[in-house]
């Protein structure tokens, strides 16, 4: 019994011994997909730089989490960085999205994260909607209460002219 326990024991801990120096994917630093400005509001342009490529290398940008679609990320001069840039679209929602890039040699992925709030940067509210003043259009939401609103009205309105009329000709109410 006592040799079996120390058997189990002793291939629970190669296999966890095993697990822990296994290597990596990709050697040394993983990167990072830098986003800036990290927080923004529908109709930012928002620019996205990382150095996981290589000295030199391109990206393919995928920012269709907020709805953006894909970008190029392209080769820079400041510090070996691909650059890119795309637009959160007027339809955004509120909410954290991931922006990922795929490096076009190695096939590589970095993700960053995009904060999406409605609130501009310095602090007012952007205004959206509708303001509910209780004057409503012409046609309202119910277009059943809106015939029977003008009904009412012309009935109201043939009413007033046959009393008119009655009155004009002296027969009395």
């Amino acid at each position: 019994m006592r040799r079996t326990a120390r058997l189990l024991t002793g291939t629970a801990l190669a296999a966890v011994a095993a697990g822990g120096v296994a290597a990596p994917a990709y050697g040394g630093d993983t990167g990072s997909l830098e986003v800036y400005p990290s927080t923004a509001v529908p109709g930012d342009l928002v620019t996205v730089n990382t150095a996981a490529c290589g000295n030199g290398g391109s990206a393919t940008g995928d920012a269709s989490a907020v709805g953006a679609g894909q970008f190029t990320l392209a080769p820079s001069t400041h510090e070996d960085d691909a650059i890119g840039q795309f637009r959160v679209p007027p339809s955004a929602q509120p909410g954290t999205y991931e922006i990922v890039a795929t490096c076009a040699e190695g096939g590589r992925q970095v993700k960053g994260d995009l904060k999406v709030t409605l609130a501009a940067l310095h602090g007012q509210l952007q205004p959206r909607g509708s303001v509910k003043t209780g004057v409503g259009g012409a046609l309202g939401p119910d277009p059943v209460q809106t015939a029977a609103g003008v009904a009412a009205l012309a009935v109201a309105a043939a009413g007033g002219t046959w009393l008119l009329h009655r009155r004009a000709r002296g027969d009395g109410i």
